[in-house]
């Protein structure tokens, strides 16, 4: 792996059933929202409603281990709920799903659908190694508040993905940093599925498989790998 990420042993205690896949991608060409893109949220969504056939994103059973785990670490699952979650939320809304650009589409669409977090970051953004951890609460995390850049803290215990720098998303999955998010610039980017028990770890690298398939569609030539689940 070109980029080396780690889970530490004290969120293993914490979430011993927590797998996750990664894909890696090189030669990404992304841009603005498509048509193609917009219908494959479309499809995300409809596949969402039958899935859950009625019920509340909430009571499935992923997401209610997913707040199990955030009340665990001190985070209000009802308040800051997990990416998944708010996603499908969003997309069982008269709203609908937001379209942000071709890359974070296509990551948005394989969470809605398989209802599991997916993140992307730009790699070329990220220093050092990336590290799932348990916040100590003085790390710095840079975010936009207002219009403006802003620096916050995590609370002490929260768990973060980290690098180098500092926080690149807070309360495990809840909400990223501006600096690794994906823009229409970004050519190199790790996505991260993440997954609880009871999830089959099966269920988690089909959606990395088709995560793949979706990025070499709309980035023809691109150099992408999936890595087996963690």
């Amino acid at each position: 792996m070109t980029l080396t990420l780690t889970v530490s042993d004290e969120v293993r205690a914490l979430a011993p059933g927590f797998t996750h896949v990664v894909v890696e991608a090189d030669g990404l060409v992304n841009g603005p929202s498509t048509d193609g893109t917009s219908a494959l949220l479309d499809d995300a969504a409809r596949r969402l409603a039958e899935r859950l056939g009625g019920r509340p994103p909430h009571e499935d059973a992923h997401m209610a281990a997913w707040r199990e785990t955030y009340t665990a670490f001190g985070s209000k699952p009802s308040r800051t709920r997990n990416s998944a979650e708010a996603l499908a939320k969003r997309a069982l809304s008269d709203a609908g799903l937001p379209r942000i650009n071709v890359l974070v589409d296509v990551y948005n669409a394989i969470s809605v659908a398989h209802l599991i977090p997916v993140g992307g970051e730009d790699t070329d953004h990220i220093r050092g190694a990336m590290r799932l951890v348990r916040a100590t609460g003085d790390e710095d995390f840079v975010t936009v508040a207002g219009g403006e850049e802003t620096v916050e803290h995590p609370d002490a215990g929260e768990v973060v993905w980290r690098d180098d720098t500092g926080v690149t998303c807070r309360r495990w999955n809840w909400r990223q940093g501006p600096r690794t998010r994906l823009t229409e610039q970004s050519a190199s980017a790790v996505f991260l599925l993440e997954s609880l028990a009871p999830m089959p770890v099966g269920d988690v690298e089909s959606a990395g498989a088709e995560l793949a398939e979706l990025l070499a569609k709309f980035s023809p030539g691109a150099r992408i790998t999936v890595h087996a689940p963690e």
